[in-house]
């Protein structure tokens, strides 16, 4: 991503302009930041999430977006455009026109080179602060793996899911994630990428906020 103006511009003239361009943008602290274009692998992942999601929410109520659907953070004023997001109950929107999303309760990264350090760090500051988030999933393209944060009573938990025997569960939705649905029809350069199945949990106990 890089910041496409250099001079502070507003929330409001931010969405008037995003919802005329022909790209997405970020938006945060009066800048906007271009969003730059996804892989083969990178679109296929996202294809499969909501592929093998769907047959899952049969009489939920839950709705599942993919890159399109725009999140305004409210507590930090980020505007963004995960690439998976799943909001249960009533959703709700800034204005009249649902295309900014308020209260996801799951949102999905595909980790990239250029935005992995972002999404792990920064990103998920933002995110966290959300009080509807319950699972925040960070998706690799080089390999079978799954990181996932999951709010609980003391704070985020931190999970990682290995290889494609593996199964990301989300009781928040009443929905689980194999690690096969996610990878089909992805090669790996490294065979190894793809083999075994093991997770491993860390407690975080911080809860990020807004002072």
């Amino acid at each position: 991503m890089y910041a496409k103006r250099q001079q502070w511009i507003s929330p409001e003239e931010y969405l008037e302009m995003e919802r005329q361009a022909e790209t997405k943008s970020e938006y945060i602290a009066g800048e906007i930041f271009a969003m730059a274009g996804a892989s083969r692998s990178h679109n296929l992942i996202v294809r499969n999430i909501s592929r093998g999601l769907d047959p899952q929410r049969e009489g939920q109520a839950c709705e599942v977006y993919t890159n399109d659907m725009r999140v305004e953070v409210d507590p930090t004023g980020l505007y963004t455009y995960p690439d998976v997001v799943i909001v249960c109950g009533q959703p709700q929107f800034k204005g009249a026109s649902e295309d900014t999303l308020l209260n996801p309760t799951v949102i999905m990264e595909v980790l990239s080179d250029s935005t992995a350090s972002y999404d792990r760090g920064e990103k998920f500051e933002h995110y966290g602060t959300l009080p509807s988030l319950t699972d925040y999933l960070l998706i690799a393209q080089d390999r079978a793996a799954i990181e996932q944060r999951v709010r609980t009573d003391r704070g985020w938990q931190l999970a990682f899911h290995y290889g494609l025997d593996a199964v990301v569960p989300l009781p928040s939705i009443g929905c689980a994630l194999p690690l096969s649905d996610v990878y089909d029809r992805i090669e790996f350069a490294n065979p190894q990428a793809a083999r075994g199945s093991f997770r491993i949990v860390k407690e975080e106990r911080e809860e990020y906020g807004v002072e």
